[in-house]
Parts: C-alpha cells; sequence; structure tokens
C-alpha cells in the first residue's frame, strides 16, 4: 500500500458585495472573499491538498484564474473534478483534517454543516473530515477581518 500526504493553502481578502462561502455552506456575513471564482478558501485548500498528494498538479494548473470558465465558478464543482482525477488514479481518502482562520463570525457554530458539506463533495463519511478554527487574535489580515486563511492536509492511500 502506498501512503502520501497533501498539504493546502488558500488566503482570500474578505470584500463587501461577495457571499462568505466556507466548505460549500453559506455563512451569512457583511463580507465575503474575494476570488476568481466563489472563493471558498476551505475548499480551495482541499483541492490543492489532494491534487499535491496524487501529485497531479494543483488548483491554478486544474482552474486557472486566469481562465474566463472559471469566473464566480462553484468550488464544490472544482473539487469534485478534481477529486474525479485523484480517485481515478486509484486512491482513497483517509482523512482531511483543516484549520481555518478567521476572526469573525465565529465559525464553530457552522463547523457540523461544513463537515458534511466536504464529506458529501467527495463522497466520505463525515468523521474522515475535520475543520478547526482559529482567529488572528486581533493582528494582520485575518486579526482584522480583512482575510481568511485556510491550511489543509489530506491523508490518502493506493494499493
Amino acid at each position: 500500500m502506498t501512503i502520501r500526504t497533501g498539504l493546502g493553502y488558500d488566503l482570500h481578502r474578505l470584500v463587501a458585495g461577495r457571499k462568505l462561502i466556507i466548505g460549500g455552506v453559506h455563512i451569512p456575513f457583511e463580507l465575503g472573499e474575494d476570488g476568481h471564482s466563489d472563493g471558498d478558501v476551505l475548499l480551495h485548500a482541499i483541492t490543492d491538498a489532494l491534487l499535491g498528494a496524487s501529485a497531479l498538479g494543483d488548483i491554478g494548473e486544474f482552474f486557472p484564474p486566469g481562465d474566463p470558465q472559471w469566473k464566480d465558478a462553484d468550488s464544490a464543482q472544482l473539487l469534485g473534478a478534481a477529486w474525479q482525477k485523484v480517485s481515478g488514479a486509484g486512491w482513497k481518502i483517509q482523512n482531511i483534517d483543516c484549520v481555518i482562520a478567521l476572526q469573525k463570525p465565529k465559525f464553530l457554530p457552522w463547523r457540523s454543516a461544513v463537515r458534511e458539506s466536504v464529506a458529501a463533495i467527495l463522497g466520505i463519511p463525515t468523521d474522515a473530515v475535520f475543520v478547526k478554527a482559529k482567529t488572528g487574535e486581533g493582528l494582520g489580515a485575518v486579526g482584522t477581518s480583512e482575510a481568511v486563511e485556510v491550511w489543509a492536509s489530506c491523508l490518502i492511500t493506493r494499493e
């Protein structure tokens, strides 16, 4: 059996006039992610973790931000397409673990819905996905609610 880990990262500026979407879940807030697609930082980081672990590429290679077809794209569809490539190469997800850095709104009330959403997109059990949140403690772009940041790790295996 081959075992690999992957690490994904993403950062998006928070701006007025956009939805805050985390893990495919719309979280009501006055700011949202600025991005070429819907800006879902969690799904972008997970996509990169899976693509990196499988050595198939990265999110920018699969879905170039300069390509107009990805403008306002649903990141759940992007993750689903990337996962089809990874699983098509024989990989299975053992677990995904993520950290989201977000000053506000509070993430905890949304965690279960986000875990369920990510698991549904990937077709894996909810207990194979975990997301924890940290604030910026008032420091830097996260701490002043100018940005949201995510780190995602995954463990994948192949027979």
